[in-house]
């Protein structure tokens, strides 16, 4: 990964095995290039160039969403999302693990956030998070691999900075642990998404036809975690 700067720019270029060009507004508002090994610099900065108002309006639209971004507070009341709905958090004393969901409520143990802080308890979460999400997102990977035409995979859970999920070359699937804050719908959305790399890696009109084939209301989901997605946080 490089870095660069084109007048009020600066852009974050990836290269890989990969026939086309592509340009992402990633979560945290990085300015990211996705491009064919062989492409030199020069003809990266002509197409950041190129798509120069794409960048702004997209730049505009992603600051107008995370401006109520929320920040969660880890205490008594606090609401912390799990498939989509919102739980209250309990802080409680004598409990066996960090964190559980009982009852409707997220019960939190007390001496996590007196001894660790704030730290301590987002780990805990993120630790429920990747345990729950590697149970359900396996299954999903399960039912959606034949629909889409590909072996079934290995899986993996853990955070993956800006992106939900990633597809190595050896063909392993890795979904960030913050998929599983997401209704059921966009987590298949997701998934779906990512297995269909294996037909085509680029975002390509036919990489999207073949999401479409499996999700024809795919448009809906993805618009949802643009939207949304800034939310799903710990």
């Amino acid at each position: 990964m490089t870095s660069a700067t084109l007048g009020d720019i600066t852009y974050e270029v990836v290269r890989s095995r990969r026939d086309t060009a592509d340009i992402v507004i990633e979560r945290d508002g990085s300015v990211m290039v996705r491009a064919p090994e062989h492409v030199p610099d020069a003809r990266i900065a002509e197409i950041v160039d190129a798509k120069r108002y794409w960048i702004y309006r997209n730049l505009a639209e992603w600051r107008e969403l995370n401006a109520a971004r929320v920040i969660r507070e880890y205490k008594n009341g606090e609401g912390f999302l799990y498939l989509g709905r919102a739980f209250r958090l309990l802080l409680v004393a004598k409990q066996e693990a960090p964190l559980c969901l009982k009852n409707g409520r997220f019960c939190l143990s007390r001496d996590v956030v007196d001894q660790g802080g704030v730290e301590s308890a987002r780990k805990a979460f993120e630790g429920y998070y990747v345990a729950r999400g590697l149970e359900r997102i396996i299954k999903r990977v399960a039912y959606f691999a034949p629909k889409v035409g590909v072996a079934l995979p290995t899986v993996d859970v853990r955070a993956l900075g800006n992106r939900w999920a990633s597809c190595s070359p050896r063909g392993a699937l890795a979904f960030h642990w913050k998929c599983i804050m997401a209704p059921p719908t966009i987590i298949d959305y997701v998934v779906a998404h990512e297995l269909c790399h294996f037909h085509h890696a680029d975002h390509t009109e036919a990489f999207w036809n073949e999401v479409d084939k499996v999700l024809p209301d795919y448009l809906e989901r993805k618009e949802w975690l643009r939207k949304h997605g800034a939310g799903l946080d710990v």
